[in-house]
């Protein structure tokens, strides 16, 4: 039985102590392969460090995080576009998207960021990964227009009505399903009970979100199996057709 964590930061400073262990612990669990999304230059070498020393299980993205968009954030997209055009093998564009939970004062630069790494997305066939928070039917809106047959990718974080799930997954995007599945007063199970389980893949987004019985918690990928066997009882699956499902559906994504 094997699980692919669509959404690891394993290489962020709160692993620099126990990262060999905590990695451990992941295969350990049956996740054998993580997808590492980008955030920004502070922590990208990182990020390409961890990949580059496993390349079998860790594999790596590029792209210029929301919260990162700041007055400078055209520099930021110049070293993503470059790294993008190195050679270096990327798996996504991300994570890229709009948040404004936290701060809306660059809310017009962070579209333009967006559709920028978009548009570099569908040139180069690569699938986006979309960090959405306090946006989503802005975010919406804002993919509407760009598509096509080119575009796809993952919702990151999942967490919108059934409405919103149809029209992400009809523009050509899976739902990333974490650890907000298992929280007790979560709406989320209901709207994933009518979601085919094709349209979905599992990620941590560790070190955030932990699920239960680890909410509250640093999360790390090896905790992956309790969001698949939430899901497993909402689809009225075994664990075993869970894995294999999403599993498929992550490596088609992804092209690993």
């Amino acid at each position: 039985m094997e699980f692919i964590d669509t959404h690891s930061h394993l290489y962020a400073e709160e692993f620099d102590n126990d990262r060999t262990e905590a990695i451990s612990r992941c295969f350990e669990s049956g996740v054998s392969r993580l997808i590492l999304p980008d955030i920004d230059a502070s922590s990208r070498q990182a990020m390409l460090d961890m990949a580059a020393s496993d390349p079998q299980h860790f594999f790596p993205c590029a792209g210029l995080h929301p919260t990162s968009v700041d007055s400078d954030y055209k520099t930021a997209l110049k070293q993503v576009e470059a790294m993008l055009a190195s050679g270096q093998r990327f798996y996504a564009v991300g994570e890229i998207g709009i948040d404004l939970y936290w701060d809306q004062t660059f809310e017009r630069e962070q579209f333009d960021a967006f559709a920028t790494q978009v548009r570099w997305a569908k040139e180069l066939g690569l699938p986006i990964i979309v960090h959405i928070r306090n946006a989503i039917e802005k975010t919406i809106a804002a993919l509407e227009p760009l598509a096509d047959d080119r575009l796809r990718g993952v919702f990151h974080c999942f967490s919108g009505t059934l409405e919103q799930a149809r029209q992400a997954i009809d523009m050509g995007f899976m739902l990333g399903i974490g650890g907000v599945l298992t929280f007790k007063k979560s709406d989320l199970p209901a709207v994933i009970e009518q979601i085919d389980i094709q349209n979905l893949i599992l990620e941590t987004d560790c070190p955030y979100l932990a699920p239960v019985p680890h909410r509250g918690k640093r999360n790390e990928s090896s905790f992956l199996p309790f969001v698949a066997q939430k899901l497993a009882e909402i689809k009225k699956l075994s664990i075993e057709d869970v894995a294999a499902l999403t599993t498929a559906n992550a490596e088609k994504l992804f092209g690993l």
